[in-house]
């Protein structure tokens, strides 16, 4: 299917990660709550909303789930989809709580220590497996990562754009 929903409406629910034997089965790293309830939320986008992509889980594996998509058939096919981000439209995810947000809902706010110095702006809320970090550019401090707890940042002000951050004991120092 192509000509979906529009880029600016899509959040990220899944990365190909790589391949299984030789009929097209798919690796897929999912980050719903529940991976193997990727399928669930129906048609998966690329990044531009252009392509879209039917999966079928088909098992799980070392924290990954194993999906087959509609008309991919071999090994090769599934090689060209290796890294390939897949989206599914905000519209399909499940509504929130008033104190809930998806962390697409980070990006772009402006970051603020607790004392009013503006740290730049989010750029990425990642998870490299030791939990999750929040990647602030456009500010003084170069390559800014930050934990994601309630520690460190007490308070998101969605409404305002804002999220405030309790920096621990030397993040904030300048080297030279």
């Amino acid at each position: 299917m192509k000509g979906g929903p529009k880029p600016s409406k899509l959040v990220l629910l899944a990365i190909v990660t790589g391949v299984r034997g030789l009929k097209g089965d798919l690796r897929i790293k999912s980050f719903t709550a529940e991976p193997k309830s990727l399928s669930a939320y129906g048609p998966l986008w690329d990044k531009a909303g252009g392509e879209s992509y039917q999966v079928r889980i088909v098992g799980e594996s070392k924290g990954d789930v194993i999906v087959q998509i509609n008309g991919i058939k071999d090994r090769t096919g599934a090689e060209r989809l290796k890294g390939l981000e897949l989206y599914v439209s905000r519209d399909a995810l499940p509504q929130l709580g008033e104190e809930e947000f998806y962390y697409t809902d980070l990006i772009g706010l402006k970051a603020v220590t607790l004392s009013g110095e503006v740290l730049g702006n989010v750029s990425a809320v990642e998870n490299y497996g030791a939990g999750d970090i929040i990647e602030i550019t456009g500010g003084l401090y170069k390559g800014l990562v930050v934990p994601f707890s309630l520690e460190i940042c007490p308070n998101i002000n969605l409404e305002d754009g804002v999220l405030f951050i309790d920096p621990p004991d030397g993040l904030l120092e300048r080297s030279g």
